[in-house]
């Protein structure tokens, strides 16, 4: 199935309905077609079709979703670049990518004009901005509106998807029409022209959480509001205003909304679905969120990953709702540090350092099979996640599933400290840490030691007004935690560096603590 089925299909029977919103545009599925279809005819007349890409730097809008349909309309694939990469993390992904075209945002022109002749000699770019000149929207008025959603291979590439890169250049995952098709279909139900909501987009397309939501919302009749980039006021405004039943954010978001100042003053009650992930959730941020959103609102929890087209496991609303009573909610306070349960077409097992696999409740490394892990990474790459000849990828997660199928997550096998031989998963320190009153965020890790190899280091962001001294916080964990666990070195800081979705930058801390 070509993923341009997903506008399409929906567009043939419900034309007439609203289907994505972005400030004052508004589009019904037949608008959004008709832009698309002669987008896509546009790419055409210049060559763009199977075994060609065409890529996109720049914030969200409903043209940079207008490109990706044409893209898949074409049968290419596409190519949504971060444009909060670094020169040249941006340099390597468009030369390993190739582009026939790129459509880009005026503010990053000077990026492109610096790469210079570093760029493919061929390369159509294209401004994706209102302007004088040449932009998408004069190709889209020039073309006419005859092209048809090309055939196309489940097998064929539909998005190369470049991961974070945060501890080495981006490695471009190549995932199918066909693992795009498996998720979708296998996630919501097909528009049926009854109201499904409005969801808001707020994450960058070049997340695989953004690429997967401007898939399902369109095939199944969701009313799709996007915002160029995450602003907490603008979010709040957005829910009200356009009375947004679905979000997805991830945990830095999710903590910058509940400490906006209109926060207790705007209107959440529409919302009935509000996911997060894309890194590790803050316990105290989950908890206060639970007891600050109205009650209408189900949390999910979704984890997944770029590898495997999305979500592999959900720890839903059920599970997160406290109901008073107290052995109940206990449970339900424990399932939260968790990421949940595999979705039905996904399989998961822990095995231990020679692959054998472990039974419950013991940690080690997290392998996933489904039939939506991508067909490989594009070129030679090193590090990235390997798939073993059953189907199972490694996803280098460290975990275990306890006795009722629900998944903890202990830390990286990167960033797993060995002190004296012993193993310390760095979750398990930092879960002590977060039940400080004092403390709001907190990263472990491990630095060298000459007499241990290893040692704890513990990087703490305090509670606006809270204080603690780190000879306290240290009290602290001396109280919970085994001797060799304990963080040797404390360091009280502003703020933890991320990257922009959310991902703690491990290699940024050493370098702050002097040992980058």
């Amino acid at each position: 199935m070509n993923t341009a089925n997903f506008l399409s299909i929906p567009a043939s029977m419900f034309g007439d309905q609203e289907v994505l919103v972005y400030g004052d545009v508004r589009l019904t599925y037949a608008d959004a077609l008709s832009r698309v279809r002669r987008l896509a005819s546009a790419l055409a007349r210049r060559g763009v079709g199977r075994g060609k890409s065409v890529a996109v730097l720049a914030t969200n809008s409903h043209r940079y979703v207008e490109c990706y349909y044409a893209t898949a309309t074409a049968g290419a694939t596409f190519v949504p670049l971060n444009y909060r990469a670094k020169l040249p993390e941006l340099e390597h992904m468009i030369v390993k990518a190739s582009p026939a075209v790129l459509f880009y945002g005026a503010r990053y022109a000077p990026l492109l004009e610096q790469l210079g002749d570093k760029l493919p000699r061929d390369l159509v770019r294209v401004p994706i901005d209102d302007g004088d000149g040449e932009t998408v929207e004069t190709w889209i008025a020039d073309a006419p509106e005859e092209m048809e959603d090309a055939e196309v291979e489940e097998s064929d590439t539909s998005v190369l998807m470049y991961t974070s890169g945060t501890t080495s250049l981006p490695k471009g995952v190549m995932l199918s029409f066909g693992d795009f098709t498996a998720y979708v279909v296998g996630t919501v139900e097909m528009a049926d022209g009854e109201p499904r909501g409005a969801a808001l987009l707020c994450v960058p397309l070049y997340h695989i959480a953004g690429a997967t939501n401007i898939m399902t919302s369109l095939w199944t009749g969701r009313k799709l509001v996007l915002l160029p980039q995450f602003d907490a006021g603008e979010w709040l405004e957005a829910v009200e205003r356009e009375g947004v039943t679905h979000a997805f954010v991830v945990p830095t978001m999710l903590k910058q909304i509940l400490d906006h100042p209109r926060f207790a003053s705007t209107s959440l009650s529409s919302l009935t679905n509000l996911s997060y992930g894309g890194a590790p959730m803050p316990f105290p941020v989950i908890r206060r969120a639970l007891e600050s959103f109205p009650a209408t609102c189900g949390f999910v929890n979704a984890f997944g990953q770029t590898e495997t087209t999305s979500t592999l496991t959900v720890l839903g609303p059920d599970d997160h709702r406290l109901t008073g009573d107290a052995a109940g909610d206990e449970v339900v306070l424990r399932r939260l540090h968790s990421i949940g349960r595999p979705l039905p077409d996904v399989e998961i097992k822990v095995v231990d350092e020679s692959g054998d696999e472990l039974p419950a409740n013991q940690t080690g490394e997290i392998l996933v099979r489904t039939p939506r892990v991508m067909k490989g990474y594009a070129g030679d790459v090193e590090g990235g996640a390997r798939l073993e000849p059953d189907g199972f990828l490694h996803t280098r997660d460290l975990g275990y599933v306890d006795d009722d199928g629900y998944v903890f997550l202990v830390g990286r096998q990167d960033d797993m400290i060995i002190r004296g031989g012993e193993n310390i998963a760095p979750a398990e320190v930092e879960s002590i840490l977060q039940g400080h009153t004092a403390v709001e965020e907190v990263a472990v890790l491990g630095l060298p030691s000459v007499e241990w190899g290893q040692i704890v280091a513990a990087v703490v962001v305090l509670r606006p007004g809270a204080t603690a001294t780190t000879e306290e916080i240290s009290e602290y964990c001396r109280a919970r935690l085994a001797s060799f666990k304990k963080p040797e070195v404390i360091r009280v800081v502003d703020e933890l560096p991320r990257n922009p979705l959310g991902k703690i930058l491990r290699k940024e801390l050493r370098e702050q603590l002097g040992q980058g």
